[in-house]
């Protein structure tokens, strides 16, 4: 297999052809093993890779929250929404990971999906943001990290903080029964959708 198809790092906004050149030792970095569907084209050229051409697929990685471009494979049905697994080897819907994409580069119907879709990874990935809500400290002496998720004033922030020093919380709905916020996954994906949009000041959960 060819340097190319490998992987990406999405750590640096690397294909492997680009990274392969002076990747680090094995375990250093991280790469993004699949990534959820905003909107493909048949045939287009790609926006991040001059000369490639073939089916574009806009998507967002799973775990580094990521605006990708990727190559899909020729013949292959592909849905928007739909969980493709894009890591180094074994890919059988997407051919390679052609670079990372800016918000304002994405279609209008990338933008449309991508609320739903955010959401969507945040209910499938609950322990890992679960987590975050168990474990976030203060930013500075005035501000708590979980008050930049929108809908979590000071209120609700010293609530978590002492409900979770009790029990730590295991599910989304745990947390909207013991504290009373209501749909805490969406406001999380509230919270990734302003940092993907450039909105937020500083990142929580995406991952550049």
């Amino acid at each position: 297999m060819s340097a190319w198809l490998r992987g990406y790092d999405s750590s640096n906004g690397t294909t492997s052809e680009q990274s392969s050149r002076t990747a680090p030792q094995e375990g250093q970095r991280r790469y993004e093993e699949y990534a959820y569907v905003l909107d493909f084209t048949q045939r287009a050229k790609s926006s991040t890779v001059r000369g490639r051409e073939g089916m574009i697929i806009q998507a967002i990685g799973e775990e580094r929250l990521t605006l990708l471009e990727l190559l899909g494979t020729q013949n292959m049905s592909i849905e928007v929404a739909e969980r493709v697994y894009i890591g180094r080897e074994g890919r059988d819907k997407v051919m390679s990971v052609l670079g990372r994409l800016e918000y304002d580069s994405i279609s209008q119907s990338a933008k449309n999906e991508l609320p739903s879709i955010i959401e969507k990874i945040v209910k499938a990935n609950q322990k890992r943001f679960i987590d975050y809500i168990n474990t976030a400290q203060p930013i500075t002496p005035r501000i708590h990290a979980l008050e930049l998720i929108p809908g979590i004033g000071k209120t609700y922030m010293m609530t978590i903080i002492r409900e979770r020093d009790r029990k730590k919380f295991e599910s989304f709905v745990e947390i909207q029964q013991r504290v009373g916020l209501r749909d805490p996954a969406k406001l999380i994906a509230k919270r990734i959708i302003d940092e993907i949009t450039g909105e937020a000041r500083m990142n929580l959960f995406v991952r550049k």
